[in-house]
């Protein structure tokens, strides 16, 4: 469930960064770094896993533990969208204050565009853990 949680955050908020307005170059957001350096973020994922494990070990019928299941990916996602707004409202700040043209996603990305990772951060009061260099 994780794993997909985290794909569905990238996938939403590449198709939502990319409408961040500005005059400039493209703005790069690393999306998985954020959320790894989010105290907000990694408190509602553990809360989120501990509730699923739960549901998972409770000696129902299956029939309620997948509505249990349900109502917790029907939670997750109403989070999800809160904690992406969070993210996408910081980015269109930073993409106005550089003027930016298009804010994207690390994760899509190849090459090129102006990093503002550590922006959005500071903007959403996260402490900033560098990504490790590769190959260091």
């Amino acid at each position: 469930m994780k794993n997909n949680h985290k794909h569905a955050i990238l996938i939403w908020l590449a198709a939502t960064l990319a409408g961040c307005a500005g005059h400039g170059p493209i703005g790069l957001v690393d999306v998985q770094r954020v959320v790894s350096n989010w105290p907000e973020y990694q408190g509602y994922q553990n809360q989120l896993m501990t509730e699923e494990r739960s549901i998972a070990s409770r000696r129902e019928s299956a029939g309620r533990r997948q509505r249990d299941a349900l109502a917790l990916e029907r939670k997750y996602a109403k989070v999800t969208d809160q904690l992406s707004a969070q993210i996408r409202d910081a980015a269109g700040k930073i993409a106005a204050q550089s003027q930016l043209k298009l804010v994207l996603t690390r994760e899509g990305t190849g090459y090129g565009g102006v990093d503002i990772t550590s922006d959005v951060e500071k903007a959403l009061n996260i402490t900033e853990k560098a990504t490790p260099t590769p190959g260091i």
